[in-house]
């Protein structure tokens, strides 16, 4: 009777250590960072990696990191921004997964901080761009002008954020990860109405089929399972259809994907005959400069944007003086 040997036994199979990049981005979901946040920190990481022949990070410290970064900045000629969120991806490896800190980086040649000013419409173009709109993108669109919201900010508002009774609408995971309240328009309170009861109706049609899951912030579906099929946790704006999460793979109706609104401004502002650049984001710098040029205070308009330095909405002032409010009159006009 033949035995096996040692050799010709087959060894247990033993499970695969998790490859570099998934164990960073266990350790960005660890910290509960959002997608957009954990694609970006994976693809600096990489595009670091790739940039020194591929060598372990490891073996890298603040040499290499200040290579690379003025590699951006040189040759890569990108905005003072993005190389920061390149730094950002590198700081969060060396203190978060490596646990190694690479020290200081001080003769890095740091990219040139644009100075233009943003994109904005006169009422007139705006009431030209909107007329043009129609559906759901036309009501996306009027509430970013309406409460000066962000395009990501607007499509990730839940029903329970909205509260009709004030006027008021609470943004929550902000840029910077911080809640604040904005302006409810008066003119978008029966738009809204009307929309969600359609909305609603979507959702009881999902719940009959055994579906009706939406996805939940930090993991509060592990506190309050039921939750995730609570109306007043539902996109104001969800998808026409379901789609796979990318982190858990199950299958549930997100909110609108922001090409949507992105391809329907463009199209009206052809349609309107606007020759300047128009995104959804210019809609919220038409809401703040318009807010200064009727009057109000400028740490008032800091507030209802979400900025933390006051700076960041100064801005605004040498926008409006383009625009022609509050501007220096020409000599030429009064004689």
């Amino acid at each position: 009777m033949l035995h096996d040997t040692p050799s010709s036994m087959p060894s247990p199979s033993l499970p695969r250590p998790p490859k570099f990049l998934d164990r960073l981005r266990g350790a960005i979901r660890l910290r509960h960072l959002s997608l957009r946040t954990e694609e970006a920190y994976v693809g600096w990481v990489r595009r670091f990696i790739v940039f020194h022949d591929k060598r372990h990070p490891e073996e890298m410290g603040a040499p290499e990191v200040t290579a690379f970064l003025t590699h951006l900045a040189r040759e890569q000629h990108v905005s003072a921004s993005t190389q920061n969120q390149a730094l950002a991806a590198l700081l969060f490896l060396y203190r978060e997964l490596l646990r190694r800190p690479f020290g200081p980086i001080d003769e890095v040649v740091h990219a040139r901080r644009s100075t233009r000013l943003p994109t904005v419409l006169t009422r007139e173009e705006v009431r030209a761009l909107l007329s043009k709109m129609e559906g759901t993108p036309r009501l996306v669109a009027t509430l970013l002008y309406g409460s000066g919201l962000r395009l990501l900010e607007g499509l990730r508002l839940r029903v329970k954020d909205l509260d009709f009774a004030i006027g008021d609408l609470t943004v929550r995971d902000t840029k910077g990860r911080r809640d604040r309240h904005a302006t409810l328009p008066l003119a978008l309170v029966e738009p809204l109405r009307a929309h969600l009861f359609e909305v609603e109706h979507l959702h009881r049609q999902d719940l009959a089929d055994g579906a009706g899951d939406v996805l939940l912030p930090d993991a509060y579906d592990r506190k309050n399972p039921s939750a995730a099929r609570a109306w007043a946790w539902q996109w104001v704006f969800p998808s026409a259809s379901k789609s796979s999460d990318p982190r858990s793979a199950a299958t549930k109706r997100h909110h609108l994907d922001e090409s949507t609104i992105q391809k329907a401004i463009r199209r009206a502002a052809r349609a309107a005959q606007l020759t300047k650049p128009i995104s959804p984001h210019t809609l919220r710098h038409c809401y703040a400069t318009h807010l200064l040029a009727d009057g109000y205070d400028i740490r008032t308009i800091q507030e209802l944007l979400g900025h933390k330095d006051v700076k960041t909405t100064m801005i605004y002032t040498h926008v409006l003086n383009r625009l022609g409010g509050r501007a220096v009159r020409s000599p030429l006009d009064t004689l």
